[in-house]
């Protein structure tokens, strides 16, 4: 069984007979590390039988199993596949040694440091005929999925723009990336996954006032290859957490707070106004307004079973590799724009 993503690129799927259990590996047991721990032990299909850190195992998450050092020593547990939640920079070096052993990964995002190292992560598990995935949960929100599931519907018509706003205090865990990598990567992954359609073109501002290397906040603006236009606003440095992405079209705009999972639709309005003021503006106006009731999963939980299902050979909306490389060149290319003061064509 085999597809293509949104970019073209050929997907590997059902590797692993549907229904037999999943021997799951984990390497890093750090901040996200123990959630995959526990959401993996709840996935029906999915057995945590290795988890490996280096630094050992700071949360408890092992329960009973040996902190193995290395992933040499979890390909030796006998896994079957294996879940990547060490930093960014040792994705390559992790993700190629799963490859070269034979073991299925999903790989917390962004695939990899840089463009070149999530290349040559994705061209391995391609040529091993590996499914190899990336940890993108945004796209497993309750109100991203409702919104994408609308929007395919045609329930906003044309699609006009997607603007998102990702703010919030600094996160401790983070000490290798700057913010476009560590939370744009984010926006940039789930905004293309939305309008189903590969970034043209982008611009971008940063600034750094933490007094870190890397930089804290970001803007940027660019467009779609479909002519969506899209604006992304993201920074650490905020008391204000905002999670929020609005989609706007010919018919209105769903607006996404991915913190509550609540997803608002505002219609386009058609009563007409005698009020000089407003009556002369020849735009929109707002009308009705409805919040959904959606069904809530956990996010993490969805991810997982993505990747059980993509294993299984069931439908799944697990992020591929190639995916991951688009977001990974889209970011470095808002760094890139940061630096030269231009705006880059993808």
């Amino acid at each position: 069984m085999g597809g293509q993503d949104m970019t073209g690129q050929e997907v590997t799927s059902g590797v692993i007979p549907e229904g037999q259990p999943i021997r799951m590996g984990l390497i890093g047991l750090g901040s996200m590390g123990r959630h995959h721990a526990r959401v993996i032990r709840e996935v029906e299909g999915m057995e945590l039988v290795a988890v490996a850190d280096a630094h050992g195992d700071a949360h408890g998450v092992a329960r009973g199993l040996e902190v193995l050092p290395d992933v040499e020593a979890l390909v030796a547990a006998g896994i079957d596949a294996a879940m990547v939640a060490v930093p960014t920079y040792l994705h390559e070096e992790v993700g190629l040694a799963l490859a070269a052993a034979g073991v299925h990964a999903m790989i917390e995002k962004p695939i990899a440091a840089t463009v070149a190292e999530g290349e040559r992560v994705a061209a391995a598990f391609e040529e091993a005929r590996l499914v190899g995935c990336v940890g993108y949960v945004e796209r497993c929100n309750p109100a991203l999925l409702e919104m994408r599931r609308r929007i395919e519907a045609g329930e906003l018509g044309s699609l006009y723009q997607i603007t998102t706003s990702r703010q919030g205090p600094f996160p401790a865990r983070i000490a290798d990336v700057g913010v476009v990598k560590d939370l744009a990567t984010h926006d940039v992954d789930l905004t293309a996954w939305i309008a189903q359609s590969a970034y043209s073109m982008i611009s971008a501002q940063v600034t750094h006032r933490s007094g870190r290397e890397h930089e804290d906040m970001v803007v940027a603006t660019g467009r779609l290859a479909n002519g969506t236009i899209v604006n992304h606003i993201v920074n650490w440095l905020s008391p204000l957490k905002i999670r929020e992405t609005v989609a706007t079209g010919e018919k209105g705009s769903f607006i996404a707070n991915t913190l509550s999972g609540d997803l608002t639709f505002v219609k386009n309005g058609d009563v007409a106004s005698s009020w000089d003021r407003v009556a002369v503006f020849r735009g929109v106006s707002e009308g009705d307004s409805i919040r959904y009731a959606i069904a809530k999963r956990e996010p993490l939980r969805v991810e997982q079973e993505n990747f059980r299902d993509r294993l299984w050979g069931r439908p799944s909306e697990a992020v591929s590799m190639s995916e991951g490389v688009h977001a990974l060149k889209v970011v470095e290319a808002v760094l890139e724009s940061a630096a030269s003061g231009t705006t880059v064509t993808l």
